[in-house]
């Protein structure tokens, strides 16, 4: 059998329609949109703005971020199309094998990993950090030993040897996860409700502390910039901006996450297309407002001396504030407060979102046979893989623990890009194989829209070096072993005897609902 073959879309209905051993259906177009916004807003605007903003763009990282929204949101019309379609859970790995077989399928599933369970690790790291923060405001603080990974060095010499905090808040969602996704979709609708409200009030309060000649000029003359590491990267230009897409770009993982709920979405063909597209346009907006924002209260100068991760709180200690003593006194401490409080709020939606983005995707993988049978075990209880979670729980933990956050954040990033070009390609080949399948969202233009998708994310991937590139090559490898010594052989495709038909209930169905 071919290692195209495609999953019939007799099959994908039919798990659709499955009302036996399925996830509850329990979320709303709110839910839905709440659940993209925490996934967006978190690591990316509070980290990777002022990152952007001092090796490539300057103050033109906005336009980075309208640079990077497109393609975003031409991926987000092609998952709109596709969840609204066929909606059960697996998100660019169900769409994939639907489209271009399963080899790609499994290739893209494999990828996932790192979008989904890398990605949680890397904000699991940022999150131990701006905890560490939070202590420091009461005066109390995690030992640099034990909450940095051992390949990381402090200037006064201490080794790092354990990232509690990190290990700390992935097994604190993971159980969160387990619970239940209606629990899980309340917390989150809380945490997305304050951090969104913090961001909106820098943007108010910064905006009359904007400095005309800090975004001037606004697009920097073309030149190279060399950060502390050694790595030189363009500066200004167009390839400064492009540069900054790029790296802005991570601040937009996490949308198509919202897809991967759609086994437990009440009214999935109406609900997707509003979850997906109503968080990304909510969150460019966002975007554009705050990096205008923090660009015009802080030089280039600040971002790159005062350090990228705090230079969010750094621009807000001096908005406004006064000398005592030798000492600047901010106006606005309370605030640079409350916005460490909204980041580790949104490290951790980011977080839960992306560990339930991750146990989904295995469980429609498994439910295909290509991974082992462990990861579709549902809870009698609540109803969720949980299996599947602690398995997560404890790859993510480990990554979180002891491997440095800087390693992976592009790799993250490339890893999403090539997904987002899958889905673009397989939105127009559907098109052609299945049009008589009804869509309640049908992508205008399809042609030009999922071409102009592959191209944008495509330019994106080259921006982010053949370092990652690499790493890329190197992790696809691991799963082209996996795929041809036990994948292939347990394909449910393949071997239709090994898995009872669609609509066997593993699980009784007297079995409570969530509450």
């Amino acid at each position: 059998m071919s290692l195209f073959v495609t999953k019939p879309m007799s099959s994908l209905m039919a798990e659709a329609s499955d009302s036996g051993n399925t996830l509850k259906r329990t979320l709303g177009p709110i839910n839905l949109i709440a659940l993209g916004i925490g996934a967006i807003i978190g690591a990316g605007l509070f980290v990777r703005t002022a990152a952007a903003a001092a090796q490539n763009a300057g103050p033109s990282v906005t336009i980075g971020f309208i640079i990077a929204s497109v393609g975003c949101a031409f991926a987000g019309l092609c998952y709109a199309e596709f969840a609204s379609m066929i909606p059960i859970a697996g998100s660019a790995y169900t769409y994939s094998y639907a489209t271009m077989g399963e080899f790609i399928a499994w290739i893209i599933g494999w990828d996932l990993v790192l979008e989904y369970g890398v990605g949680a690790a890397t904000v699991a790291i940022a999150w131990s950090e701006y905890f560490n923060k939070l202590l420091e405001i009461f005066g109390l603080d995690v030992p640099y030993q034990w909450c940095h990974s051992p390949f990381e060095v402090s200037t006064t010499g201490i080794h790092g040897i354990m990232n509690i905090p990190a290990l700390f808040i992935i097994v604190v969602l993971t159980l969160l996860l387990i619970r239940g996704m209606q629990e899980s979709a309340v917390v989150n609708a809380i945490i997305v409700i304050l951090k969104v409200a913090i961001v909106i009030v820098v943007i108010a309060m910064g905006w009359q502390f904007i400095k005309p000649e800090n975004h001037t000029p606004f697009i920097p003359a073309p030149s190279t910039y060399t950060d502390t590491q050694g790595i030189t990267h363009n500066y200004g230009g167009i390839l400064g901006i492009l540069g900054a897409a790029g790296v802005v770009f991570f601040a937009f993982i996490g949308f198509d996450a919202v897809s991967t709920a759609a086994q437990e979405t009440r009214n999935p063909k109406r609900d997707m297309p509003i979850g997906i597209l109503g968080s990304l346009v909510i969150c460019t907006i966002l975007y554009i407002l705050f990096s205008y924002v923090l660009t015009g209260v802080a030089s280039v100068h600040d971002f790159r001396t005062q350090g990228k991760e705090a230079s969010v709180v750094y621009a807000i200690e001096h908005m406004s504030g006064s000398m005592i003593g030798g000492v600047w006194v901010p106006a606005y401490k309370w605030l640079s407060n409350l916005v460490t409080i909204a980041i580790l709020a949104g490290f951790s939606s980011v977080i839960l979102v992306m560990l339930m983005g991750q146990s989904r995707v295995f469980y429609s993988m498994s439910k295909d046979g290509l991974v082992p049978q462990v990861f579709s075990k549902i809870h009698p209880k609540f109803k969720t893989p949980y299996k599947s979670n602690l398995i997560f729980l404890i790859f993510v933990g480990c990554f979180a623990s002891f491997i440095p956050g800087d390693i992976v954040g592009d790799m993250t990033s490339i890893g999403t890009l090539f997904a987002f070009i899958l889905v673009c390609a397989g939105v127009w080949i559907m098109r052609r194989k299945h049009p008589e399948i009804k869509r309640q969202f049908r992508v205008p233009a399809v042609g030009l829209i999922s071409t102009l998708g592959i191209i944008v994310c495509g330019a994106m991937i080259f921006g982010l070096g053949w370092t990652n590139w690499a790493r890329l090559i190197g992790w696809l490898l691991i799963g082209f072993i996996i795929y041809f010594s036990y994948s292939r052989h347990n394909s449910r495709l393949r071997n239709p005897g090994k898995f009872p038909p669609p609509g066997h209930h593993e699980i009784p169905e007297d079995i409570p609902p969530l509450i």
